[in-house]
């Protein structure tokens, strides 16, 4: 489970902090991998849209 958000489009920095703080708290909130995958894919769906 790996998801690189950083690698795909140079984003503000303020934008990259708060990308990095909501996932640490995702992975803090959630005990079962496939939540913590699903709320991780959501949280990057906000950003880049495909």
């Amino acid at each position: 489970m790996k998801i690189l958000f950083m690698t795909k489009s140079k984003l503000p920095k303020s934008v990259r902090k708060y990308i990095r703080r909501e996932k640490a708290k995702i992975r803090r909130a959630f005990s079962n991998p496939e939540e913590v995958e699903q709320k991780l894919k959501e949280l990057s769906a906000k950003f880049f849209s495909q």
